[in-house]
Parts: structure tokens; sequence; C-alpha cells
């Protein structure tokens, strides 16, 4: 998906502030790609935690997004967990998330993030609340 097909940059204008784009974009699966940059590191150049999730839960939010109920306007995240597993130091971080549940209130996605070698980096839950 080419930068001027990104839905990312158009729904969540923040992604393009962290450089996150969108790898696919359909219901089954939301794939998006944050690269390794200094500036969103830690000492000791690991990726931050926060930059971590906020990849995970624009890409969340986005599979919410595309599993709205009909009728719906969007979501908001109204919870979120996540399980760190290992730290990132170069490449890129791509989130994978799938929707676990699409209720009429509530939507749940399960999102990995894994590095540029495969290896899962965290894991994150998250409610997604339907705006009506």
């Amino acid at each position: 998906m080419g930068s001027s097909e990104d839905p990312f940059g158009t729904l969540m204008p923040f992604t393009r502030t962290l450089g996150i784009t969108c790898e696919r974009y359909e219901p089954g699966e939301v794939r998006a790609r944050l690269p390794w940059a200094a500036g969103l590191c830690t000492s000791g150049g690991v990726l931050h935690g926060g930059a971590i999730m906020a990849l995970a839960d624009s890409a969340g939010g986005a599979c919410a997004y595309l599993n709205l109920p009909d009728g719906a306007k969007g979501t908001t995240t109204v919870e979120s967990k996540t399980n760190f597993l290992r730290g990132a130091r170069s490449g890129y971080v791509e989130a994978a998330a799938r929707p676990l549940h699409s209720g009429r209130t509530l939507i749940v996605v399960e999102t990995e993030v894994s590095d540029d070698q495969g290896k899962l980096v965290a894991k994150v839950t998250q409610s997604q609340l339907v705006l009506s």
C-alpha cells in the first residue's frame, strides 16, 4: 500500500508524526509498521514502549473501525493491556491486529507486534467502545 493510499495518515494524523505506515487494511487483519528511529528510543537505543503501544493502538483502532456494526460512527479505546516480550533496537516493528469479538457495543482486538526478524516484541489486547 503506497503512501498516497495509506488510510492511517488520513484517519489518524498522529501516525504520520511517528512514521507509522499501513501495510494491510482489511476487516480480518490490519498491519501497520513503525521504523526504528533514535528519536523514538529510550536509553540504549531501545524503541520506547509508548511508541510500540501507539503502533498497536493505531492498528487495533483501525481494525475495530473496519468491524463496526451498521449505523455506528466510530470507536474509542477503553482498555488496553500490553505484554512486552523483547526490545527492538533496529529495523522496524510491525503490528498485526485481528478482531477477537465484534459486538454492538464493544469490539475486542488482539495485536501482535513483531520485529523485522519476525520475533514477537509485544502482545496487546484492547477493548474498543462502539460509538453511535
